[in-house]
């Protein structure tokens, strides 16, 4: 497939996408939609074992292109739960399905939906001068593509409210001390933080990082006894497989480990 909206590479177990509408801050048209869902699925059946995500230009991604649509005085009503339903709900939870490390490098703005879509990923970095902006208070909509379930988890409900009522901007360096990224970084280092650790999981455990994503993800829903039986049955499963043994030989001879990532 050729794309006209992401860039999109495969190698050395690593799935690189840059959105790429520079010009609109790579807010999301129906065309980059089909591309992204396109490209992750390449990811997920084409043997990457981590991907990593960015945009290109000056910003992550300000959400929907707003010029995408008609909502002139005079045009017919938008049924913006179609495009929930048809566009970000999918992506959103094929981005947590994956079975791989998810990196997010947040290289300059990642508003509304761009912000959700940043914060749906398992490791994020942001570029000093990145910022995290709840913009849906201002068109007097509510935090979608899993925002209101993000974001009351990561920072609390207090923080949640004012972020998304107030839609201020948050730095990156101030999304770090919430707690709402991993970590902020000079921006002449973002990429090559990302990059390391891209590599970092290329090597890496990758069943086993895919079961503790699983089950970090469902200890929101569980009960103690319920996640210590998916912790059971994961590790059941784990045990079993050619990782465990190799990490624990590398452990015994003193060497590094070699995972198929199986």
């Amino acid at each position: 497939m050729t794309y006209q909206h992401i860039l999109f590479s495969l190698e050395g177990g690593i799935a690189r996408i840059t959105l790429n509408r520079p010009d609109r801050l790579n807010s999301f048209n129906v065309d980059m939609h089909a591309e992204l869902r396109e490209a992750i699925a390449r990811t997920r059946d084409g043997g990457a074992r981590v991907l990593l995500l960015t945009g290109a230009g000056r910003g992550f991604c300000a959400g929907q292109d707003l010029a995408d649509r008609n909502v002139s005085a005079d045009a017919a009503p938008v049924d913006l739960g179609h495009t929930i339903e048809t566009y970000y709900r999918p992506l959103i939870l094929s981005l947590r399905a994956l079975e791989m490390p998810v990196i997010c490098a947040v290289n300059g703005v990642a508003a509304g939906a761009g912000a959700s879509i940043a914060l749906a990923c398992d490791i994020v970095l942001a570029a000093r001068s990145a910022s995290f902006i709840q913009a849906f208070c201002k068109l007097g909509l509510v935090p979608d593509a899993g925002g209101t379930w993000a974001l009351p988890r990561l920072v609390g409900n207090a923080r949640a409210m004012g972020l998304a009522m107030l839609g201020d901007k948050l730095s990156a360096e101030q999304a770090e001390s919430w707690g709402l990224i991993w970590k902020c970084l000079d921006d002449d280092k973002l990429m090559a933080e990302a990059e390391r650790l891209a590599v970092h999981f290329s090597t890496a455990p990758t069943k086993g990082l895919a079961r503790t994503k699983q089950a970090i993800y469902a200890s929101d829903g569980n009960t103690l006894e319920q996640q210590l039986d998916l912790e059971r049955d994961c590790q059941r499963e784990l045990g079993f497989g050619p990782d465990y043994r190799e990490g624990v030989a590398a452990f015994m001879e003193k060497r590094s480990p070699s995972f198929t990532g199986k």
